[in-house]
């Protein structure tokens, strides 16, 4: 596999925040005093560990061989009111669609959406406090301080789901990877039997003016992918985060391409009903072998969405595609 072996998604990982620093019980002396009041100072806090989002990272793969994250132990509090040090934290840089959830009970912690957005995996212990905090009227000289929170320990998953503008669904073999390789400079795996595309592939398309958007080639779909069969969900996770979801279904398939596009739809109801919100548009591809009659005469029966025939081999219908897309990407909410 070219650049799909190197596509991961999916990391579990063992996180080990800092514990927090003891604090001082220590008791001022100089040669001016024998028998000073406490001075002890706080422990410092514990290193987190922290996600990170970046947009240069596509995949979780400089995870995939890290499997424990231990942030730095607070330093103890000192003489003087000194603070212990801060432990360092541990900052993780992950692609924006990243997903955190609890490994033991499946809980969405929090998910990563922006650049250079930060939020605490696992935080660190909090710093004991010093025995300057203990002394009172009655209490004038504590000889005793608080020690340092023990950090956490915790298995957690990272998920990602793959940002991109445009998703293309569509069985196996419907020339979505064909697609990409034409419409931008992503080199997908492409041959003639099905799921060669094993992992999503992200190929950026320009557009007029110096403007771009994003296509994901999402593995095939096929009947019952929602119940797990062939690649079932695993991939399906990907197309939630598609603005406009592109169905490919091709001219010469033995369903009729309206079957074949309600096929393809039950499947995502099924697995997400929040799917049928976004914007769908039908391409119908390999329609290089058909004439203008053919074509006329396939349109009554196609699905009452927006629809176009394309062949990315013979370079037909990619501008009015393109067109298309971006209307759909751009359109207001709720327009579509």
């Amino acid at each position: 596999m070219s650049q799909g072996s190197n596509f991961v998604d999916y990391v579990k990982i063992c996180c080990r925040s800092g514990k927090g620093g003891a604090g001082s019980a220590h008791l001022h002396r100089d040669k001016h005093t024998a028998t000073g009041g406490p001075d002890g100072g706080d422990g410092g806090r514990g290193g987190h560990i922290i996600l990170k989002g970046n947009t240069q990272f596509w995949t979780l793969l400089h995870l995939k061989y890290r499997k424990h994250i231990i942030a730095e132990d607070g330093g103890a509090g000192g003489s003087g009111h000194k603070f212990g040090k801060q432990g360092k934290d541990e900052v993780l840089e992950v692609p924006l669609g990243t997903i955190a959830r609890n490994a033991e009970t499946g809980e969405v912690l929090f998910e990563i959406t922006e650049d250079g957005e930060t939020k605490v995996l696992t935080a660190g212990g909090r710093g004991g406090l010093g025995n300057a905090h203990f002394k009172s009227a009655t209490l004038q000289t504590p000889r005793f301080a608080q020690p340092g929170e023990a950090g956490k320990e915790e298995w957690v998953v990272l998920e990602l789901k793959v940002l991109a503008d445009v998703g293309l669904v569509g069985f196996p073999n419907a020339g979505k990877s064909t697609l990409l390789s034409v419409l931008s400079a992503a080199k997908p795996e492409i041959a003639d039997y099905p799921f060669t595309t094993l992992v999503p592939n992200l190929g950026i398309v320009s557009y007029r003016d110096s403007k771009s958007f994003i296509m994901a080639d999402i593995p095939g779909i096929i009947e019952g992918a929602s119940k797990g069969k062939g690649l079932g969900f695993r991939f399906l996770r990907h197309i939630e985060r598609n603005s406009v979801l592109l169905f490919m279904v091709p001219a010469d398939t033995s369903r009729t391409i309206a079957e074949e596009y309600q096929i393809l739809k039950n499947e995502l109801q099924e697995f997400n009903p929040e799917l049928m919100q976004k914007p769908h548009l039908l391409a119908v591809t390999k329609s290089d072998m058909l004439d203008e009659e053919l074509k006329a005469e396939m349109e009554k029966e196609l699905p009452k969405i927006p629809h176009i025939f394309i062949s990315s081999v013979a370079q037909q219908g990619l501008v009015e595609l393109k067109d298309l897309l971006w209307r759909a990407i751009n359109a207001p909410v709720g327009n579509e």
